[in-house]
């Protein structure tokens, strides 16, 4: 398989099936290879994330006191093209589009995201996204 020809689509989770509502929370994230179209393999990652719901003393600056930052949550991700995510902070959403991801804000199962967005049937809701 050429490596040039393949989409790597991301999504986070919490549960291993269901696209985590907050992408700090989830502690793995699932990357689908897509190959003509098709889904050719899915790979779980763990991922860097936060081990409470942040407060707003925590998140209202952008920092973090728990150690994580969110450069380090899109670490396990970094071959990725595509991040499907329930919903995020303002600051990982803008890190996430500085990584050149292309950020797609959606509820409901994996899988099922991931067919829909290689259909063209995948709609991002940026009222998903979390303003700190």
């Amino acid at each position: 398989m050429d490596s040039q020809n393949l989409l790597k689509i991301a999504a986070v989770t919490e549960d291993g099936e269901g696209i985590s509502s907050h992408f700090g929370m989830a502690p793995e994230v699932h990357v689908f290879t897509i190959s003509g179209g098709k889904i050719v393999s899915e790979e779980v990652r763990a991922k860097a994330h936060h081990s409470h719901h942040p407060s707003p003393e925590e998140h209202g600056n952008g920092g973090h006191s728990h150690g994580h930052q969110h450069g380090d949550m899109l670490a396990s991700m970094a071959d990725c093209q595509v991040l499907l995510c329930g919903g995020m902070g303002s600051p990982a959403y803008q890190k996430a589009l500085s990584a050149g991801l292309e950020v797609v804000l959606v509820g409901g199962q994996m899988r099922d995201a991931v067919e829909r967005y290689l259909k063209g049937d995948l709609t991002s809701d940026p009222r998903r996204i979390h303003m700190h």
